[in-house]
């Protein structure tokens, strides 16, 4: 049977207008730890998409509304479209997590990566395979080091003045061993609400790191990738990473400029110690 995308969207959808402040969209992002949020009209027409690093980049502008920040030209389907030309799509765009679903130029529901993950390993059961650095991650509920902070810890200061040990996530760390089974790094990914998680050794020495777009490439791709079965054989393994004492500003020039979602803290031997994310930026 052939898997349409009204079969995996979310029709639940967290918007905003184009004309709210940026600082709004910032928020509902915050809130509902979404990375994108689609933007519409007072009719609920699709408009554009405005993502965290949009956010990140037009923050200095206090005046700055949603609609100055948001692209415009955005990627859609309809809700018949077949799912996996939404997973191609998704390929094709690296940057690109979420899909809109548009029927008669009304967003109907969205498509993310995870929406496709969730689909494809549906009734799985999550096993305590993710390890917390120096002790096992229980499987709920999310870590409270993990969850979003928001403009906590930066708190306005001006990024120039800090180092990455400052903001950075240290506690509750999150990652998995090299030979976990792909369905399981999925059901680690969904339940935590990650975009990618480390892979470290048994030390807790950075070995690499993977993503949702490594297991849709593993998931869905032909030829190699199609029969890979663990972590190894999938993940990033030439990871860019920045140290605790380096200055915030080499972490957001991968953030917010080259377009990572997670950048691995290490240490001088390489021992994870730390995770920062887009989020901790704002």
């Amino acid at each position: 049977m052939v898997v349409r995308a009204r079969d995996v969207m979310t029709e639940r959808v967290v918007t905003i207008w184009a004309d709210a402040p940026l600082a709004r969209a910032q928020e509902r992002m915050a809130e509902s730890r979404f990375s994108a949020l689609p933007v519409v009209d007072r009719r609920f027409s699709l408009v554009g998409v405005i993502s965290l690093v949009d956010v990140l980049r037009h923050r200095d502008d206090p005046h700055a509304v949603v609609g100055d920040a948001m692209t415009e030209q955005v990627v859609s389907v309809l809700p018949t479209t077949n799912v996996s030309i939404v997973a191609h799509r998704m390929r094709v765009y690296g940057e690109l997590r979420l899909v809109p679903v548009v029927d008669k130029g009304i967003l109907v529901g969205v498509i993310t990566r995870s929406d496709l993950l969730r689909h494809r390993h549906s009734g799985g059961r999550l096993r305590r395979t993710a390890r917390r650095i120096g002790g096992v991650v229980p499987v709920a509920p999310l870590p409270e080091a993990m969850a979003p902070r928001g403009a906590g810890r930066i708190g306005g200061r001006p990024t120039s003045s800090l180092r990455v040990a400052d903001v950075m996530t240290d506690g509750g760390l999150v990652a998995i061993p090299p030979e976990l089974a792909l369905d399981e790094t999925a059901e680690v990914l969904l339940s935590y609400r990650f975009t990618a998680v480390p892979v470290v050794d048994d030390r807790d020495h950075l070995l690499g790191i993977v993503s949702e777009a490594d297991l849709m490439h593993g998931s869905l791709d032909g030829g190699r990738r199609l029969r890979a079965r663990t972590v190894s054989e999938v993940m990033t393994r030439d990871v860019e990473v920045v140290h605790p004492a380096d200055p915030l500003t080499d972490a957001e020039d991968l953030l917010s400029r080259r377009g990572f979602r997670v950048v691995p803290v290490v240490d001088d031997e390489d021992v994870l110690v730390g995770v920062l994310s887009r989020s901790d930026l704002l």
